[in-house]
């Protein structure tokens, strides 16, 4: 600090030079001498300054001028660019909420006939045991009215005729049980014969009935819902009248 401070010209204020009894017109002319060229200094500084200023204003409008187009062109093709990119993204956006919605409609429909149809194979494995108890209760019907109970001494009669009664109770019953499960019998008699509910084991001439007739079931059919849990077996008629086709409607 000592040298820089013997470089620098003394600032003195006359204060000082008079308490000390020194004439103060020495330090005075040294602090004009100081401020002036430090004035003349900063004018200078300030002078060259707004002249660099403008300088380089004309410069930057030399440029913008110049330079103008070409900025115009990149921020179009920026923007196109963009304007490009959120089509993209709205565009997979919306097929994203599509797929989400086929999602949501097709395990919503999953659901539904997962519930509606849970008991499709619990329902088909009980089909032989309707069959069986439709079948024993024709048969005892059909033998209970053959027999004569004018000579039943040991008292038979009441007790098939009982069992008779249980049967068709059963029978009753398990009917009304799948009826509540949607599960539904279906006996195709005398119908149109229909490849997709019925299963045609034989045919039977028959001239009077027309040709594709249900003429004997085997074994009826059983319907869940809208679907066909078991075909009915069937016998079909063969040999009859064919059915006339159907009138188109205009006239044709």
């Amino acid at each position: 600090r000592v040298p820089y401070m013997l470089n620098q010209p003394l600032r003195y204020s006359s204060n000082i030079f008079q308490r000390f009894g020194f004439s103060s017109s020495t330090p005075q002319q040294n602090d004009k001498e100081v401020h002036e060229p430090k004035d003349q200094e900063s004018t200078a500084h300030e002078s060259n300054g707004e002249a660099s200023k403008e300088d380089s204003g004309t410069e930057d409008l030399d440029l913008s001028k110049e330079d103008l187009v070409k900025l115009v062109f990149e921020k179009d093709e920026l923007l196109t660019s963009k304007d490009e990119e959120i089509k993209d993204m709205k565009d997979k956006v919306l097929r994203s909420y599509a797929e989400m919605e086929n999602v949501i409609a097709r395990t919503k429909r999953e659901s539904e006939n997962s519930k509606k149809y849970a008991v499709q194979n619990f329902s088909k494995s009980l089909l032989d045991v309707a069959d069986n108890l439709a079948r024993a209760s024709s048969v005892v019907k059909e033998s209970f009215s053959k027999l004569d109970t004018s000579e039943d001494s040991s008292g038979a009669v009441p007790l098939l005729k009982t069992l008779l009664e249980g049967v068709d109770m059963t029978d009753k019953q398990l009917g009304e049980v799948f009826k509540k499960f949607g599960v539904e019998r279906f006996d195709p008699l005398n119908e149109k014969f229909d490849p997709d509910k019925h299963f045609a084991l034989f045919q039977i001439p028959d001239p009077s009935k027309p040709s594709g007739t249900v003429a004997s079931v085997v074994k009826v059919g059983y319907m869940l819902h809208d679907r066909v849990l078991r075909p009915a077996e069937v016998g079909v008629t063969e040999g009859g009248p064919s059915e006339e086709p159907e009138e188109k409607s205009g006239g044709e």
